[in-house]
């Protein structure tokens, strides 16, 4: 299995960004409000980096196939913008993304991990709750009077 890379800067955030945009391809048309992914820039994803961490796995050409951002919340580590390749899945990246929070939500003191996927995901929704993840609380994006995405968090083991 590839190792997780830590990334802090000088990265080729434009491959950064084609590896979201492609991996939140099939939300298109099937998610309401569209996935932000689309509005992304470069430069964005690089200033994400900077105020949160971004881990990636490379592939042996050292383009990322793998990433997710993680961030502190007052309680919790937040895992943002988890993006597997198509051509990358079922190799237990985004397992091992989320082992690689885990520790490090451990180490800092936190009991949680908390991510947020979209209401029309139900794959997602199950995909997770595998990884121990369970549902605590449902979200609107501004505009919306329905329920859009939905709040999962995991307990931290000691």
């Amino acid at each position: 299995m590839d190792d997780v890379t830590w990334v802090f800067a000088n990265y080729d955030w434009d491959a950064v960004l084609k590896l979201l945009q492609d991996s939140f391809a099939y939300m298109d048309g099937r998610i309401d409000p569209p996935s932000s992914v689309r509005r992304l820039t470069a430069q964005q994803i690089a200033d994400f980096a900077c105020d949160e961490q971004l881990l990636v796995i490379e592939n042996g050409n050292k383009t990322p196939v793998a990433c997710a951002f993680l961030s502190e919340k007052p309680d919790c580590i937040y895992i943002g913008k988890l993006a597997v390749a198509k051509r990358y899945r079922g190799r237990g990246y985004a397992k091992q993304l989320i082992a690689y929070a885990e520790k490090m939500a451990r180490n800092q003191g936190f009991s949680y991990l908390e991510l947020q996927t979209r209401i029309e995901l139900t794959e997602n929704h199950v995909a997770f709750a595998r990884y121990g993840f369970r549902k605590t609380a449902e979200g609107r994006h501004p505009g919306f009077e329905r329920t859009t995405e939905i709040t999962m968090r995991k307990l931290v083991s000691k």
